[in-house]
């Protein structure tokens, strides 16, 4: 065996790389010069190196192998949404999430001719119904336990969304309960947080406090036991590539230190969507490189499922080829980019690890704050959680305005004879309806509406 071409080498420190580059910046200062502050209060550091750390981080649990493709379907009648979702299988969605506004909807038309042991299927509600649920179970059950079929209930991220309980606290909780004993799931939306401005810190830890609610909620529930009960997580990926996928990382890593310490499953469920917030109407194609790199960090994170956002989703009503060129983009992501080949592929890069581990560790320090003042409950019945994710998205949207962060096409390079007025089948922009709440809602906007706008003004 020959000898190998690195015993030659002498090992470089970390301290010695960097006595390196303060030689080569000539007098300028290292922590000025090359170390980038971001909102979150970490400090990224021009290299990152092994003698940096004390232990090898643990292997992660993710699998890229077994990420699937996604497509959302919003259920106008079933037959048409079981049409839909027929279509979008045969052209290679591995996934469907059906989104249902209405109770009148016929599990038995929706599910028709969907095989359930090669397509799963997930199930989002608008509104909250045990009855509803039962039914959907009972159609075709053998086949629904053996997709692990997900019903996506989640009450807090209603109340955090719209300010009110469907019904209200007790009633809302008691159909939680009996819809979560029946399916052994619970799901926790993030993706409002992150499309309402909360930075990274600040997601991760609303996710922990948010889930916390619920554990807490169920240990109170004598002889229940959540070892058994699966708790999906469906999160919105922003455009900070590596940041996102440390993001990922680090949720799955709190959730199985929070979730050890209720005796719960440790292991939980991550579905992607990339982030609204950073999406243009305006150089609209430019949409499709951020949702492209916002999905290979949701893959290279570890996310389970990932529904990709079609590009003119802002401005056109759901059409048959936005959402084929968003599928497309996931196909060729899986079957020409190898991004399902090789498991956890983000392991070992210094980089990413040190990200994963500062992440966690101050989103679990923001965690214990908000438990230790009453909650995530109660701070969003104060308006602390409002507050808080209000003056993150005034930040962010600082930079934007300042062309600190960067939108091409929009804050940067803009082509001033695109023209959007006559292209608006739906308003791309928050819309306020006066209605009485019990909560401040938490809302969406995107960084781009106000210049956006003034545009449209100017057509």
């Amino acid at each position: 065996m020959s000898k190998s071409l690195f015993n030659d080498f002498e090992d470089v420190s970390s301290k010695a790389w960097k006595q390196k580059i303060q030689v080569d910046l000539k007098g300028a200062d290292y922590n000025n010069t090359l170390i980038w502050k971001t909102n979150e209060g970490i400090n990224v550091k021009p290299f990152y190196h092994a003698d940096e750390f004390e232990t090898l981080p643990n292997v992660s649990k993710s699998k890229a192998t077994e990420w699937k493709i996604g497509q959302c379907i919003t259920v106008k009648t079933a037959k048409e949404a079981n049409l839909k979702a027929l279509d979008a299988i045969n052209r290679g969605a591995e996934n469907i999430l059906f989104y249902i506004t209405s109770e009148d909807v016929s599990a038995e038309d929706l599910f028709q001719n969907i095989d359930f042991e090669k397509i799963s299927v997930a199930i989002k509600c608008e509104f909250l119904s045990v009855e509803f649920i039962e039914k959907l179970l009972k159609v075709n059950s053998s086949a629904v336990k053996k997709s692990h079929i997900q019903i996506h209930n989640d009450i807090i991220g209603n109340l955090a969304k719209t300010g009110n309980w469907h019904n209200n606290l007790n009633d809302d909780h008691n159909k939680f309960e009996a819809i979560v004993k029946s399916t052994n799931h619970i799901s926790v939306d993030l993706s409002l947080y992150q499309n309402a401005g909360a930075n990274i810190i600040q997601q991760l830890a609303y996710s922990l406090a948010h889930s916390n609610e619920y554990l807490n909620y169920f240990e109170r529930q004598k002889g229940y036991s959540l070892s058994d009960v699966q708790i999906t997580f469906n999160i919105a990926t922003g455009s900070n590539y590596f940041f996102e996928i440390a993001k990922i990382r680090a949720l799955r890593q709190l959730w199985s230190t929070l979730a050890s310490e209720y005796g719960a499953n440790t292991e939980c469920h991550i579905n992607a969507t990339p982030s609204k917030r950073n999406k243009t109407i305006y150089d609209y194609n430019v949409n499709m490189l951020r949702t492209t790199t916002e999905c290979m960090s949701a893959v290279l994170g570890g996310s389970n499922i990932i529904y990709n956002l079609p590009y003119d989703a802002l401005f056109h009503k759901s059409n048959e080829f936005g959402e084929r060129i968003s599928r497309n983009q996931l196909l060729v992501l899986k079957n020409e980019s190898y991004f399902d080949k090789v498991n956890n592929p983000a392991d070992g890069a210094y980089y990413i690890e040190s990200l994963t581990e500062q992440l966690a560790e101050k989103a679990l320090e923001l965690f214990k704050n908000i438990e230790a003042n009453g909650g995530f409950l109660s701070q969003l019945k104060e308006g602390t959680i409002q507050r808080k994710i209000k003056e993150s998205a005034s930040k962010e949207q600082s930079d934007f305005d300042t062309e600190k962060l960067v939108l091409l096409g929009t804050n940067k390079h803009p082509n001033l004879e695109d023209k959007m007025k006559t292209d608006l089948e739906i308003s791309p922009f928050l819309e306020i309806h006066k209605r009485k709440t019990l909560i401040e809602p938490i809302i969406e906007k995107r960084l781009s509406e106000k210049l956006e706008i003034t545009r449209l003004d100017k057509e």
